[in-house]
């Protein structure tokens, strides 16, 4: 049984279903990845990364937030399992946006060959990373409103410039559905898009909503979820709606993960944001 904030979602066929991954023959075919990311609003890209170096950032995450509390006594820090007491925040969050967001080892993790490379390839230009990369720790157990990543689509945080950007979703270690993956509402991008053009300059609520059954039922869609292992990568348009599951994990392990995103240099760039995530910078 899954829930995401503490809505539990409806498991029938027409309402859950799995992210297809690319084909295998469309990997290196530029024009099939258009045509899949026009058609899904999502690529599904299985190791992408080499698991070491994902796994190697889970390690040193963990390794480096030791001694605020959030991994369980008596554990090694990068297998990442919670601590079943909570963790003072203000410590969390010194270490966190203090000396990992802004640190040498994500800035390389999230512009490295496999990632910018790719992005330079597939929009054939200069690229541009946004500075304001998100890091999110989800502890095991944690359920109820504002827990879990609720329904939105990434545009509405990234209104000064290009609609084109695209975001990057990297399970920083293995992260099946139960450990609070994230999760793609079926053909969103496309009324999510047809809602933009028809309100013109009237902006939308930030977040659509955390009822994730209902929003499905509303648009006779499917939740897309997978089992991600370490190395697999998300692509998606700023027009899909996504959101994540709850952390369920019976290991009690943390998930962690990273959202980037890359665009063309060439296009209009939001300017809020080009500094580094801060919890208090107000996107």
């Amino acid at each position: 049984m899954l829930t995401s904030n503490g809505y539990t979602l409806d498991d029938s066929e027409a309402r859950l279903g799995r992210l297809e991954p690319v084909p295998e023959s469309a990997r290196a075919d530029k024009d099939a990845l258009w045509e899949l990311l026009r058609r899904d609003g999502y690529l599904y890209l299985p190791q992408q990364l080499e698991a070491e170096l994902v796994n190697d950032f889970r390690r040193y995450y963990f390794t480096t937030l030791a001694d605020t509390g959030i991994i369980a006594p008596g554990t090694n820090p990068a297998d990442g399992i919670g601590a079943t007491t909570r963790a003072d925040r203000e410590t969390v969050h010194n270490v966190l946006f203090s000396e990992i967001v802004p640190g040498a080892r994500y800035e390389a993790l999230t512009t490295h060959p496999k990632i910018k490379g790719w992005f330079q390839w597939f929009l054939g230009d200069d690229v541009h990373l946004h500075k304001r990369k998100i890091i999110r720790h989800l502890m095991p157990g944690e359920t109820g409103i504002g827990t879990a990543t609720q329904a939105h689509y990434d545009l509405v945080y990234l209104r000064e410039g290009s609609e084109r950007v695209l975001s990057m979703w990297i399970p920083l270690g293995d992260c099946p559905p139960e450990m609070g993956g994230l999760t793609y509402l079926e053909g969103s991008h496309h009324w999510a898009l047809a809602d933009e053009r028809e309100r013109g300059h009237r902006r939308p609520a930030a977040s659509i909503t955390a009822d994730l059954p209902g929003l499905a039922e509303k648009h006779d869609a499917r939740w897309l979820l997978a089992d991600f292992t370490a190395g697999d990568v998300v692509v998606h348009s700023s027009y899909v709606v996504h959101a994540s599951t709850d952390n369920v994990d019976p290991g009690g392990r943390i998930r962690l993960s990273t959202d980037i995103r890359y665009q063309r240099a060439s296009e209009p760039i939001d300017w809020r944001w080009q500094e580094h995530w801060h919890e208090d910078d107000g996107l």
